[in-house]
């Protein structure tokens, strides 16, 4: 199964702007999981999280890729489609 992991904080700028992108492609069909970095330490440093926002595409539990930071909508659907 695919799906985004969605790394963000309320605190985050350019996560606020990301947030209705990630809930749009979850309204199409995409699986998309946020998880607040503030009050997940653990998995944060489990996938070595450093910037926010961040996006890992996991396949099977198995990381696929990432993204960093702010991109369109589009890089995030490519992401998908590679794997």
């Amino acid at each position: 199964m695919k799906k985004f992991l969605y790394f963000s904080a309320p605190w985050c700028g350019p996560c606020k702007q990301l947030g209705p992108v990630m809930d749009e492609l979850n309204s199409e069909g995409y699986t998309v999981q946020k998880i607040d970095v503030d009050s997940n330490p653990e998995i944060c440093q489990s996938f070595n999280i450093r910037n926010v926002p961040t996006v890992v595409l996991q396949v099977d539990n198995i990381e696929k890729g990432r993204k960093l930071g702010l991109n369109p909508k589009n890089t995030y659907i490519d992401l998908y489609n590679q794997v």
